[in-house]
């Protein structure tokens, strides 16, 4: 397999101060094949898109282009100049980002595209942006000093046939200079004028005789100082290197002593909505209706006629959904109809759907874990992640194949594509909803780590044994990423190496 390292992604987009912006942006790359070796001087196949929204949006723009690798293994192109496959890149609102450029790249020059990468564009770009912006209001024009009178230009014709270049001639004495006009105060820099159509140069006259200098005029009164210009538009970042090898792994410390709880600290910004949680689990049977009295049994002969069938209990109050907190009322046992001679028992009353396990709160042990992760979503509910109270050591699964879990926010999503991964199996069969936690769900785990802790530590439990656990995202074919709570990060090994496994579960 090749890869593809993305050393370059300038947005060209800067102008001369006279020129329309392009409608194009420039892009380089560095090709490398499976062992780290440049690809040089062949063609390459690779189809570019811009993304709207995120790194999996909505394409509104796709191309394709061939390029060639240099010496350097390196490729430029022009991205809006390619063969356009949907879209129209003139047409690409700048200002409704953010926006992603994906590249998909054949390394053999055809259209199976086996190299993916995604990168965000950090700024706008500029001159694209700009071409739609308003223009500020001009400033004063300060006093210019004289100059000499100009030649009318002639209207510009056609260009004629280059003649044979003649004798040049002798240069002439240079005419004498003009006297210096007084400096005037500089003023507030006026909208960019649009640039007229430049005439055929005029031919060259003999030069004249250089006349004496003059003297130098007074210097104007410094004009104002302009405001700072806007800030340049940042680079594409490029795509990660290549893995190192694995550095020896060493050898855990003695956990340290727990420290003083400091303030709680202001709530953060709310994070990105996980996914919803499971059903939570089933209300508490409410209490049994009260049965109606028997009624005298009658005269043993003919049949009686049917009794009156009881009402129907009313339905019982709809629990809060999931996450709501407080367990739903079961729906009251409806009352049982007077027992007529030999009549019908009445029906009995429905039962009321059952509420949620909420409500929650960081460190509460429910639904088999402990709480680490709370928001409210969109629908005012509770929602968050909790993390199972036991562990197991085991590997990610043998090296050599790709699964496709590469989500660093989605564990659910990951796990599922892990089919023959003993991480996945153990996680999976502490139950329905739970799964191997992805990079970012890990993460904050990291950041809650103590208000866990301390609710397992008081319940007889351990959490974070060891230094290094498993998540569910997939580097390469032979890598996956695991997650060091010594350092708050996650780093790439060998999907064969054994580390700690611990299941997540949302609601």
């Amino acid at each position: 397999m090749k890869r593809i390292f993305t050393i370059a992604a300038a947005l060209l987009m800067a102008t001369s101060v006279w020129a329309q912006a392009p409608e194009k942006m420039s892009y380089q790359a560095v090709i490398r094949d499976a062992g780290n070796s440049l690809t040089t001087n062949q063609a390459v196949g690779m189809q570019i898109s811009i993304l709207q929204g995120s790194a999996n949006g909505t394409s509104v723009y796709t191309e394709t282009q061939t390029p060639t690798t240099n010496a350097n293994g390196l490729v430029s192109l022009e991205i809006g100049t390619g063969t356009i496959i949907s879209g129209d890149f003139t047409t690409v609102d700048w200002t409704a980002g953010p926006y992603f450029i994906k590249t998909e790249t054949d390394p053999i020059g055809g259209t199976t595209y086996t190299i993916t990468g995604t990168s965000q564009l950090m700024s706008v770009p500029y001159a694209l942006y700009a071409k739609t912006s308003g223009s500020s209001t001009p400033g004063p024009t300060g006093s210019t000093g004289a100059t000499g009178s100009q030649g009318i230009q002639g209207i510009a014709g056609n260009d004629g046939a280059v003649g044979p270049q003649g004798p040049i001639g002798l240069t002439g004495p240079a005419g004498n200079d003009g006297v210096d006009g007084i400096d005037g105060a500089v003023g507030a820099t006026g909208s960019q004028g649009i640039q007229g159509i430049a005439g055929n140069d005029g031919a060259v006259g003999p030069q004249g005789p250089i006349g004496l200098t003059g003297p130098p005029g007074n210097d104007g009164v410094d004009g104002a100082v302009g405001a700072t210009g806007s800030q340049g538009i940042q680079g594409i970042a490029g795509n990660d290197g290549a893995v190192g090898p694995q550095g020896p792994i060493g050898l855990t410390g003695p956990p340290g002593n727990d420290g003083v709880d400091g303030a709680v600290g202001a709530t953060g910004s709310q994070g990105i909505q996980g996914l919803t949680g499971a059903a939570g689990a089933v209300g508490a049977t409410g209490s049994q209706g009260i049965q109606g009295l028997t009624g005298a049994a009658g005269a043993v002969g003919a049949t009686g006629s049917q009794g009156i069938q009881g009402l129907t209990g009313l339905a019982g109050a709809t629990g809060s959904v999931g996450a709501t907190g407080a367990t739903g009322a079961t729906g009251a046992q409806g009352i049982q109809g007077i027992v007529g001679n030999d009549g019908a028992v009445g029906a009995t009353g429905a039962t009321g759907p059952a509420g949620g396990a909420g409500p929650f709160e960081l460190g509460k042990d429910t639904l088999g874990g402990i709480v680490y992760y709370i928001y409210i979503g969109s629908d005012n509910l509770q929602h968050g992640l909790i993390v199972s109270k036991t562990e197991s050591a085991a590997v990610w699964q043998a090296s050599g194949t790709l699964t496709g879990a590469n989500r660093t926010e989605d564990g659910a999503y990951n796990t599922g594509l892990m089919t023959s991964s003993a991480a996945a199996t153990y996680v999976t069969g502490l139950g329905a909803g739970w799964y191997l936690p992805s990079i970012d769900e890990l993460g904050l785990l990291y950041y809650n780590r103590y208000s866990a802790q301390k609710a397992l530590r008081a319940g007889g439990f351990t959490l974070l044994s060891t230094a290094f656990y498993w998540s569910s995202r997939e580097a390469n074919a032979s890598n996956a990423f695991y997650f060091s709570f010594g350092y708050g990060s996650a780093f790439p090994n060998l999907k064969s190496n054994t580390f700690s496994v611990r299941g997540v579960r949302a609601f």
